[in-house]
C-alpha cells in the first residue's frame, strides 16, 4: 500500500519542519512525496528564515513537483497585471487540483488508483469545507508527527514541535483531528 499513498505537503507544515530541520521526517513512511509548483513557489519565492533551507530540499532530495492550472494561471496573471495577481490559498487550491486529478485517475481502469494525503497545517483549512475525493485524506501537521511517534519512526512529536517554536515558527494551536 505504501507505493500507492502521495504524500502532498502544504506550504505551513514544510515551513514548520523547516523550523525544526525536521523536513527528512517527511519520507519516514516510505510515501513518495509531491510538491505542487504553487506550494513550492510559496516557500520559496520571498527571502524568509527557511525558503533557501526548503529550496534546497526540494533539490537535494529530488522531490518531484507536479506543475499544476493553478500555478500556470498565476504565473500568466502576474506576467499580465501583477496588481491583480491574488496569492492568498492558491497553494490550497492547486493541491485540490492535484487531490481531484488523483480521483479522476481512479475511474480510469488502466491506472493503479492513488491515495494522496494532504498535509496541512492552517487552521482555517481544517474547519474548511475543503473537498476530499473518496481517495484522498488530510491531516495536520501535529497529528503527522504523533502518527509518526506511534509507528516508532519518531522519538517525540512534541520534540519536533518543540524545536519549530524555539527556532522562531507561530505554530497552530488547533488541534486537528480534535483530542
Amino acid at each position: 500500500m505504501a507505493a500507492n499513498v502521495v504524500l502532498l505537503p502544504d506550504a505551513g507544515p514544510l515551513i514548520t519542519l523547516a523550523y525544526a530541520d525536521a523536513l527528512d521526517l517527511l519520507f519516514k513512511p516510505g510515501w513518495p512525496i509531491v510538491l505542487v509548483d504553487m506550494v513550492l513557489h510559496e516557500v520559496t519565492r520571498n527571502q524568509t528564515p527557511t525558503s533557501e533551507k526548503l529550496a534546497q530540499w526540494a533539490a537535494t532530495g529530488k522531490v518531484p513537483v507536479r506543475t499544476t492550472r493553478t500555478f500556470r494561471h498565476h504565473q500568466q496573471t502576474l506576467a499580465a497585471n501583477p496588481a491583480a495577481a491574488r496569492s492568498a490559498n492558491l497553494g490550497e487550491l492547486a493541491i485540490q487540483e492535484t487531490m481531484n486529478d488523483f480521483a479522476l485517475k481512479e475511474l480510469d481502469a488502466d491506472q493503479p488508483p492513488q491515495t494522496g494525503v494532504f498535509l496541512f497545517e492552517d487552521h482555517k483549512i481544517a474547519r474548511a469545507s475543503f473537498l476530499l475525493p473518496d481517495n484522498c485524506r488530510k491531516i495536520s501537521t501535529r497529528a503527522y508527527l504523533v502518527f509518526l511517534e506511534q509507528q516508532g519512526w519518531l522519538e517525540s512529536a512534541a520534540d519536533i514541535e518543540r524545536l519549530a517554536i524555539q527556532a522562531g515558527r507561530s505554530f497552530s494551536q488547533l488541534r486537528f483531528p480534535p483530542e
